[in-house]
């Protein structure tokens, strides 16, 4: 299959700005136009190429017989080894093909059954060159357990339990939402109780209450096998296997098949950046070299995340990687990826010590990693070729052009980037600033200062500040005193009624001004009054604080629900507008004086007042289109923890005479720290 090449007006359509970069785009096209060509002409197509699980690990034929294959080039001998055969390091050996592929077939029994028993433990045994014999789990295993009574390392499985014990998927997946607005979630902190929480829990308690939030897409982390708990998921040890500690693969099927009745997109976290340097349990110096699925020396390793960096220039390791996904598409029904660490992937300093200023030289000098950005070119193009409803969404904190443009116009690919430099605002501001010196000018370009034509997912808070060591928006606005004030039945003092105002308006402001996709993460959206902290010796391995309070938000005497409410009322009113699906907002005012903005996005008007102590009788705002407007959403309602200022069942009609450069102006009664937003209904 022939890949047309790029031209250089296609990228100076997207952005004129580029014009002295050309180059190194079309030199960047012309690497991923001669990667998929080979795909096609070696392997048939992304399809066929992307199968790889179904050729590579272990596979059960439809007479039970097993075939296992595994790429290890350096190994001298290889032997299948496991409960099947009493671990006996001769009975099963392996042989290998010109390109390192080590393979065997293992027959059904006399009487027609698999002979491994499902769930049953194996893995392979090899001889190195210099003579040593190691053993290593299965690299495209799809299931790992760990008896952390025993040992923290891994012990692969068997996968392949009875028809009747099968989940059977029902629902078919929900059309790409028109407007992204979604939950960050995690599987084992979704318990109130002391422990790890399981797909079942989540299927049963937290689908329901997500959805009832009016949350349409959930974003899952920490879903793909991981060595260590409390790395949240990001150093994996088996790529093709779901995370035991929350339950079976049938589980996390039935989880996600159930979102999908409810008409739920749900995405993974997938960690394609770096894997963890485990030996024993996971991929590195899988065949005893250091370079099989990496670079070897330096270039392999992640110093910061001490983590092993995938060599994306190898055939076999775009196979295994671009496998990995079509295996979560395909045989769990996810949706498409948060891809992790994406800033990480695209340079050779990772990120690390380097800032990024916006100059466009910075995006495509020598700094840049080529073959990961080719990596996520292809990735992207292959996955939007087999599954054109997928969403990908790229965390990068760089600001790459192009990088949520199709890979057909130069781009890299993804539907949407992470907005990181909002959540870094706002804790500044909280940390640093008094309310009177928030400055609302740099609050409105911090939050409109987004690449034209690429999407992005605005968020004012990251799961990374949930964790210890930082403070979520709530904890920065209240701290101490959501111990003590946070029930109706005491005083709301003025620390909790700051509190719970601004936490509204920081939100809601985020999720009307600032991007074309909205996220939260678990708890936030309630305020959760603690951080985040998994066990590990330095708490005694406690799990206090990895877990989610939903008693405190379910209490009906507890002020959490307030914030529940608005959280829940904000997400419904986009659902009835579309402000995230429409174009960028038209901001008519940022006035520092009164701390006012107001701005109009799918013919709504959205107005805050962020003034500590003034609230505004008789303000003039401008709108540009006439008529009658009515108060949609306050924040000031008493249903939100407010209280009440502002008539829901006023109107206001305009007066057409130009105002703050819109055609027309009306008068509104703003409160001190509320927002509201008006429609013509």
């Amino acid at each position: 299959m022939a890949v047309q090449p790029l031209d250089s007006q296609t990228v100076l359509d997207v952005d004129p700005w580029l014009k002295d970069n050309v180059p190194a785009i079309l030199h960047r096209h012309e690497l991923f136009r001669k990667w998929k060509e080979t795909i096609f002409a070696a392997e048939g197509g992304y399809g066929p190429f992307m199968d790889g699980y179904h050729k590579m690990g272990i596979n059960i034929q439809p007479d039970n017989s097993v075939i296992y294959r595994e790429w290890a080039p350096n190994a001298k001998e290889a032997v299948f080894i496991g409960d099947f055969n009493k671990w006996n390091r001769i009975s099963h050996p392996m042989t290998k093909n010109q390109y390192g592929v080590w393979e065997i077939t293992v027959p059904p029994t006399q009487d027609g059954q698999c002979a491994i028993p499902h769930d049953s433990k194996v893995k392979i045994s090899f001889i190195l060159p210099h003579g040593a014999r190691v053993e290593r789990i299965p690299a495209w295993i799809t299931r790992v357990t760990q008896d952390l009574s025993i040992s923290p390392v891994y012990e692969a499985r068997f996968w392949n339990p009875p028809e009747a014990e099968r989940y059977k998927f029902k629902n078919k997946r929900p059309p790409q939402p028109r407007s992204a607005r979604i939950y960050e979630a995690h599987v084992g902190i979704s318990t109130s109780e002391l422990r790890v929480g399981t797909y079942k829990e989540f299927t049963t308690d937290m689908l329901p209450r997500i959805h009832g939030l009016g949350y349409n897409v959930i974003q899952l982390m920490a879903v793909m096998e991981h060595a260590y708990y409390a790395s949240f998921g990001y150093q994996v040890t088996s790529f093709f296997a779901a995370s035991s500690r929350y339950g079976s693969p049938e589980d996390l099927k039935e989880l996600i098949d159930t979102a999908h009745g409810l008409g739920i997109t749900i995405l993974l976290d997938v960690v394609h950046s770096h894997a963890c340097k485990n030996v024993l349990d996971g991929i590195n110096q899988f065949d005893g070299t250091d370079h099989l699925y990496f670079h070897d020396g330096g270039k392999g390793r992640h110093d910061l995340w001490d983590s092993r960096l995938f060599n994306y220039g190898h055939h076999e390791v775009l196979r295994f990687l671009l496998s990995n996904l079509k295996f979560w598409m395909e045989e769990y029904q996810f949706d498409g990826f948060r891809f992790d660490g994406v800033t990480s992937m695209m340079y050779t300093h990772h990120g690390i010590g380097a800032g990024f200023s916006g100059g466009y030289h910075e995006y495509f000098g020598d700094s840049v990693d080529l073959e990961a950005v080719v990596y996520l070119m292809l990735a992207n193009d292959a996955i939007h070729e087999l599954y054109p409803g997928a969403i990908t969404i790229a965390e990068d904190v760089s600001g790459m052009p192009l990088l949520c443009i199709p890979v057909s116009k130069g781009g890299v690919g993804f539907d949407y980037r992470l907005s990181m430099a909002i959540p870094d605002m706002w804790i500044k501001l909280l940390k640093h600033k008094k309310d009177d010196e928030w400055d609302i000018g740099n609050i409105v370009h911090t939050l409109v200062n987004r690449r034209h034509g690429e999407k992005s997912i605005a968020y004012a808070e990251s799961h990374d500040q949930a964790l210890v060591g930082d403070k979520t928006i709530a904890f920065w606005l209240m701290d101490k005193e959501m111990y003590t004030n946070m029930s109706d039945l005491t005083e709301m003092t003025p620390v909790i009624s700051r509190g719970i105002a601004l936490h509204k308006m920081i939100r809601f402001l985020v999720h009307s001004l600032g991007g074309e996709g909205y996220l939260n993460f678990e708890g936030n959206e309630f305020g959760h009054p603690e951080w985040l902290d998994f066990p590990r010796e330095g708490n005694g391995n406690s799990f206090h604080y990895a877990r989610r309070q939903w008693n405190v938000v379910d209490d009906p005497l507890l002020r959490y629900k307030y914030l529940n409410e608005f959280d829940k009322a904000m997400n419904h009113l986009e659902e009835k507008y579309g402000w995230l699906a429409a174009p960028q907002a038209y901001v008519s005012l940022k006035h520092e004086v009164d701390k006012m903005i107001v701005f109009e996005r799918a013919g709504l008007l959205f107005i805050f007042n962020f003034h500590p102590t003034n609230s505004f009788t008789d303000y003039r705002v401008g709108v540009d289109t006439p008529g009658e407007y009515h108060v949609l959403l306050s924040s000031d309602e008493k249903r939100f923890g407010g209280f009440d200022n502002i008539d829901l069942n006023a109107k206001y009609v305009t007066t057409p005479m130009e105002w703050n450069n819109r055609k027309n102006w009306l008068q509104v009664y703003i409160p001190s720290r509320t927002c509201m937003v008006l429609g013509t209904q």
